[in-house]
């Protein structure tokens, strides 16, 4: 049976060719109760999207989006194809937080191509994203196709801020064979900047104004079939992801469009105007758990965003059952970790798909001291799955979650 909840005060892409627990607690630590539809919601002192204001940055034209204290340009709001970048009915009360804005790059120091399409190449990004700074796309008028040959791979000391800007013309295709984009902090062979890779302010990654397609991580072990961050910090804003994969079974990986670790001192990643799946046909992204995204100790503040028709397909959930692989939780987004915060506003989760938790949203903080918070949201027609405490969201019975103005439903 359908629960509404309402608490207190909301074709194929280019020549692209875009183209999925039952038992226990998920999580160590967790009380494994199974709470009842609907519940009745705690409500958290606590989280929430940060104060600001919002103002001009960014580039390319579009309809103006955003909430509460303003709107930033979404060249991505009419797209030529495929579903536009954020939610079009989103409609935040919010501010949006300065930090979570465009970046301005009237000033880029790093333009890939010369005007024409055939100066846009794979070789092209992968050496743009090495030497960093702002990366911007001059690759003619009309929308482009980029299949990348090579994984693009952000090196740490090339910041501080690092600005990937598709002007709303750019799609970055993994061509159904490997991941788009990775940045760690940890990893040597990027080259370590401080004596703490897993908390240090650098690099920050700001993806803006593209499209992320066909990234596929089958190969990697943790995730992030489009974009695979560690450290530092990364925003998303105006940007769309499509049928990215990664591993079909397993425990703990996941993130079929993004995969996030170690933002440093836990500030959250801010994802605004965004797409991840948005149709049926091929849009959708998929993998063991975290359909859209994915993060171990990671918070999140996600405003008039879409998330549908993405799947989580592995079984047995985690810890794996016996004689499962394990996996299939987070139909749309999966939160693991101890002390974070996931902050929805504006946001319609819709049409997802699990086989063990979490139809829409998984979230699990193993020392109880996580929370979420739900504004001006919609979370609707998301399937599969069973330990559910609210429609859609999996998580400890005593997780602190507060609602305002949104609807829950089965």
């Amino acid at each position: 049976m359908a629960s509404r909840v309402f608490f207190g005060c909301a074709a194929a892409l280019l020549a692209l060719g875009c183209g999925s627990d039952g038992g226990g607690d998920p999580a160590s630590g967790g009380s494994g109760a199974t709470a009842g539809g609907g519940g009745n919601g705690a409500t958290s002192g606590g989280g929430g999207s940060g104060a600001g204001t919002s103002g001009a940055g960014g580039s390319g034209a579009g309809t103006n989006t955003g909430g509460g204290a303003g709107s930033i340009h979404n060249p991505l709001a009419n797209p030529d194809s495929g579903p536009p970048a954020g939610n079009p009915n989103g409609n935040c009360s919010l501010p949006i937080p300065n930090e979570a804005l465009p970046e301005d790059v009237s000033a880029s120091n790093n333009v890939i191509g010369d005007g024409t399409p055939t100066s846009c190449t794979s070789a092209a990004v992968v050496a743009a994203v090495a030497k960093g700074g702002i990366i911007t796309f001059n690759c003619g008028p009309d929308p482009i196709v980029i299949k990348m040959e090579q994984t693009a791979k952000i090196v740490n000391d090339t910041g501080p801020k690092i600005v990937i800007d598709g002007g709303g013309k750019v799609v970055l295709s993994g061509d159904g064979k490997r991941r788009i984009l990775y940045m760690n902090t940890c990893d040597k062979a990027q080259k370590w900047t401080t004596s703490s890779c897993d908390d240090q302010d650098h690099p920050q990654l700001s993806i803006q104004n593209i499209t992320f397609s066909d990234g596929n991580a089958k190969a990697e072990e943790d995730g992030g079939g489009a974009i695979f961050s560690r450290g530092g910090r990364i925003k998303i804003i105006n940007s769309r992801f499509f049928n990215n994969v990664c591993h079909d079974v397993g425990p703990d990986v996941g993130g079929a469009a993004v995969r996030v670790f170690d933002q440093h001192q836990d500030k959250p990643v801010y994802v605004v105007n965004s797409t991840f799946g948005g149709a049926s046909g091929g849009y959708g992204n998929s993998c063991s758990n975290g359909g859209g995204i994915s993060s171990i100790g990671v918070s999140w503040t996600i405003m008039n965003s879409l998330f549908s028709h993405n799947q989580a397909v592995g079984n047995g959930a985690n810890p794996a059952k016996a004689g499962t692989p394990g996996g299939g939780s987070g139909g749309a987004i999966y939160n693991e970790g101890n002390k974070m915060t996931l902050s929805l506003c504006g946001v319609l989760i819709e049409n997802n798909q699990v086989n063990a938790h979490g139809s829409a949203i998984f979230f699990v903080t193993n020392n109880h001291t996580g929370n979420i918070v739900i504004n001006d949201s919609v979370i609707k027609n998301n399937t599969g799955g069973s330990w559910y405490a609210q429609p859609g969201i999996s998580m400890h019975d005593d997780t602190k979650i507060e609602i305002n103005n949104s609807t829950l439903e089965n």
